[in-house]
């Protein structure tokens, strides 16, 4: 056994705990829980912290529950949102869970027995459960000056939108997760993000009220950058961790591109290295700000931990292959959808094979077939330069004629502009 709220504390994970808790945990292997909603196919970053505190937490010797939300995924959490957002029917909860049990299980043990992981959904319990039973047996222990008086609520009735019943009675329905698994599985302790504190307390409430139980709660920070834009978040959307979503790739360079501020913090929550590690680490990244020594470290381990060392090893490969001196027969092992992954946000355009077969001097190509260059003049002046590469090969005569040749697996050219400028011409 080693303290896991210890562990959480110099990590900066640690929100809010309850009284006794780290006490209650230090006395040995004690049941936990945290509980996901599957309001897609697929986990995000977002859900990142909390995966690591339940992977913590079975380190520490503790055993873990995986909760989800069946059952609360068709009502909905209000914390933290400031609309209610549309309710999910039955087959989309049940795809969703799917995609979210294949994901935790490649980060927590799920063997049998000893402080092994578990998975459960809410839904078990809930699916036979009617109203009167649930107004009767839960709704009659707890007042609504007690649910009315929580944060999430509170702003929720003070905004626009206001609250439906629905979102209401959720802190209820999740207080009963904690109460069924406090019951049933002697689960003493429920972790969650620190917007979940008002509904994890209301389990515990809920087991003291009903059956004069103790149970325990612990919250970590909600992960924010430090630029003030919300975590997880690019561009183009939510960083996904499954693949088809959001390519390894893609997930490589979102770590990668860690500022400074947030990659010291970011590698202590979603890396396992010790602080001796991390500190070592800290002085080589201080003693060379350029090599971004930590952001290396950090993209490696959470994308090996998230995809495998073959996606890695493809990420890194890639990123070389677009800002640095990767061969271009790398691009020729990838198929045609990763190829197009790769390039994702670079500027496309389609030409037509049946133009390149008769062959097509550079120029024309890539001044009025692709717009790469806006006339022929700017583009032989660069080429003069030697600004212009083709497939990786520097281009010195602008009435170059190429053919189909030139296509990469059939399909693609490469074009570079400058150092960083790509652009890739799809022929179909």
């Amino acid at each position: 056994m080693t303290n896991f709220v210890e562990e959480l504390r110099w990590r900066g994970m640690l929100h809010d705990i309850m009284p006794n808790t780290e006490e209650k945990l230090n006395e040995g292997m004690t049941a936990g829980y945290i509980g996901f909603d599957p309001t897609a196919d697929s986990l995000h970053v977002g859900h990142l912290t909390q995966i690591m505190t339940l992977i913590h937490f079975q380190n520490a010797g503790h055993k873990p529950f995986a909760l989800v939300g069946g059952a609360t995924g068709m009502v909905g959490d209000p914390s933290g949102k400031s609309d209610e957002r549309n309710l999910q029917t039955p087959e989309m909860i049940e795809h969703n869970l799917k995609g979210m049990k294949k994901q935790l299980a490649k980060f927590l043990k799920f063997e049998e027995g000893g402080n092994g992981a578990v998975m459960v959904n809410n839904a078990d319990w809930f699916r036979d459960m009617n109203l009167f039973t649930f107004i009767r047996d839960v709704g009659k222990h707890i007042t609504v000056n007690y649910m009315m008086a929580k944060d999430s609520v509170k702003r929720r009735l003070e905004g626009d939108s206001g609250l439906s019943f629905t979102e209401f009675c959720y802190q209820l329905i999740q207080g009963y997760d904690f109460y069924h698994l406090w019951k049933n599985e002697n689960c003493l302790v429920q972790m969650g993000g620190s917007d979940q504190w008002g509904n994890i307390v209301t389990g515990t409430e809920l087991i003291r009220r009903k059956d004069a139980g103790t149970a325990y709660a612990i919250t970590t920070q909600l992960i924010k950058k430090a630029d003030g834009t919300k975590f997880g978040k690019t561009e183009s959307g939510a960083v996904w961790l499954d693949p088809e979503k959001t390519s390894p790739y893609k997930f490589y360079q979102f770590w990668l591109n860690a500022s400074d501020d947030d990659v010291k913090k970011w590698i202590r929550i979603f890396t396992l290295k010790n602080k001796e590690q991390i500190e070592s680490l800290e002085a080589e990244h201080d003693a060379a700000p350029h090599l971004r020594i930590l952001q290396k470290a950090l993209a490696e381990d959470i994308t090996i931990k998230t995809h495998s060392v073959e996606a890695l090893e493809t990420a890194i490969k890639t990123s070389e292959f677009l800002f640095g001196n990767g061969s271009l027969e790398f691009l020729r092992t990838l198929s045609s959808t990763q190829v197009l992954e790769m390039f994702e946000g670079i500027p496309q355009f389609n030409i037509l094979k049946s133009e390149l077969a008769h062959g097509i001097d550079l120029a024309t190509l890539l001044v009025e077939k692709a717009a790469v260059f806006p006339s022929k003049g700017d583009f032989k002046k660069l080429v003069q330069g030697g600004g212009v590469a083709l497939n990786k090969d520097k281009i010195a005569d602008a009435n170059q004629v190429i053919n189909n040749e030139k296509l990469i697996n059939d399909k693609f050219i490469v074009v570079q502009k400058g150092k960083k400028n790509y652009f890739l011409l799809i022929a179909e």
